[in-house]
C-alpha cells in the first residue's frame, strides 16, 4: 500500500488530506504539535486503522528520528507533505515593527523544518516519491503585514525548486491552497468573519491531481489545477 507522511495533520488542511488518501486506501503517518487535536482527530477519524499518530514538533531533531522510525516500520515513504506553518506575531504587524524573535521562529517552522524533515526521510522515500511543500500566495505577492510569513513562504518556494534540480527522481511540488477557512486564517484576522473563505476539503481534489498526474517539479497553485481538471473532464 502507498504510504503518506503529513505535518500539521490535527485539523485544517492537513486533517482532510489525511483522511481523503485514507479513503484511498493509504497507510498515513501524521504528526502535528498539539498532542491532545492529534489524539481527538485521529480518534473521530473514520478510517482509523490506517491513521498513525505519533504528535511532536517537526522543528526537534528528535521527533524527526521519531518519524523516520515509524516510517521504516511501515516500509518506506511515498508522498511527503509539509503542510505545518507557524503565522508568526498577530495582529499581523509591519516588517519596520516585527519581532525578530518571532520572525526567527517563523523561519524555522516553514522554511528550516520542512528541509530537515526531508533530509531526514530521504532514505525512507521510495522511487519516484513526492514532496509536497504547502506555500502560500504570500511567498509572490506584497500584502500589508505578511512579509513574515511570506518571506518564509517564498524561501520554502525556492528550496523547493533547488531540491527538485539536486533530486531529479522525486517530484517536488511547491503546492498554494489559496485562501482557506482555516484557524490560521482566522488568526490573522481576529473577530473578522471569514467564512466566505472556502472550507479546506476544497483543495483537496487539487493535491490529490497533482500526486495522481505526477506533473514536473515545480510550483503550483489550487485553482489552476482545478481549472485543468474541470477542462479536461
Amino acid at each position: 500500500m502507498p504510504t503518506a507522511l503529513i505535518t500539521g495533520a490535527s485539523r485544517g488542511l492537513g486533517a482532510v488530506i489525511t483522511e481523503a488518501l485514507a479513503d484511498r486506501g493509504w497507510d498515513v503517518l501524521v504528526t502535528a504539535r498539539d498532542s491532545a487535536a492529534l489524539r481527538e482527530f485521529t480518534d473521530t477519524s473514520a478510517r482509523p486503522a490506517r491513521i498513525t499518530a505519533v504528535a511532536g514538533d517537526v522543528g526537534d531533531e528528535a521527533h524527526r528520528r521519531r518519524l523516520v522510525e515509524h516510517a521504516a516500520r511501515l516500509g518506506g515513504l511515498d508522498l511527503v507533505v509539509n503542510n505545518a506553518s507557524d503565522l508568526g506575531a498577530t495582529p499581523l504587524p509591519k516588517l519596520v515593527d516585527y519581532p525578530l524573535d518571532r520572525l526567527t521562529a517563523v523561519l524555522h517552522t516553514n522554511v528550516v523544518a520542512p528541509l530537515a524533515l526531508v533530509q531526514a526521510v530521504l532514505p525512507q522515500l521510495r522511487d519516484g516519491a513526492v514532496v509536497v511543500n504547502v506555500s502560500s500566495d504570500a511567498g509572490v505577492e506584497a500584502y500589508e503585514g505578511w512579509g513574515g510569513y511570506g518571506a518564509s513562504k517564498a524561501a520554502l518556494d525556492q528550496v523547493s525548486a533547488v531540491l527538485a534540480v539536486e533530486q531529479p527522481a522525486l517530484r517536488v511540488y511547491a503546492f498554494d491552497p489559496g485562501d482557506m477557512r482555516t484557524q490560521m486564517h482566522q488568526d490573522a484576522y481576529p473577530g473578522e468573519d471569514i467564512s466566505d473563505r472556502p472550507e479546506p476539503h476544497s483543495v483537496v481534489p487539487a493535491l490529490l491531481a497533482l500526486v495522481d498526474s505526477r506533473p514536473p517539479s515545480g510550483r503550483y497553485t489550487a485553482a489552476a489545477l482545478l481549472a485543468t481538471a474541470g477542462s479536461a473532464s
